[in-house]
């Protein structure tokens, strides 16, 4: 099991901060480093690539040690063995993909968070 680093981008006007958050090339049975955004309560994943059997699953956490999987809006388990691109209903301190199962998976997990400018 790897621990994939994630990249971020920033963009941010008078009222808004927005970032996308990526973890990509994650193979079988890895991890996303956890982030932490308090601050933004709206939250989407998108999640693509090469599954070869794997199963991603998008976890939070309030205190970075447990970890629960989030669903989306419909209260569904947002574990998935395709692309897909889903609202996240929780709001957590701290969020990270992870991958079980497959052989020569691939896939990047995207995270798109907007929050208010204080």
């Amino acid at each position: 099991m790897a621990t994939i680093t994630n990249t971020a981008i920033t963009r941010t006007n008078p009222n808004m901060t927005a970032w996308v958050v990526s973890w990509p090339a994650m193979g079988n049975a890895d991890q996303g480093s956890a982030i932490e955004m308090p601050e933004c309560s709206e939250k989407s994943v998108q999640i693509t690539g090469t599954f070869a059997s794997a199963t991603v699953t998008f976890k939070g956490s309030n205190d970075g040690t447990n970890w629960t999987t989030l669903t989306d809006p419909q209260g569904n388990a947002i574990s998935k063995t395709a692309a897909d691109l889903e609202a996240v209903s929780e709001h957590t301190r701290y969020v990270r993909p992870e991958t079980t199962g497959g052989v020569g998976t691939s896939v990047t997990v995207t995270l798109f968070m907007k929050g208010q400018r204080f």
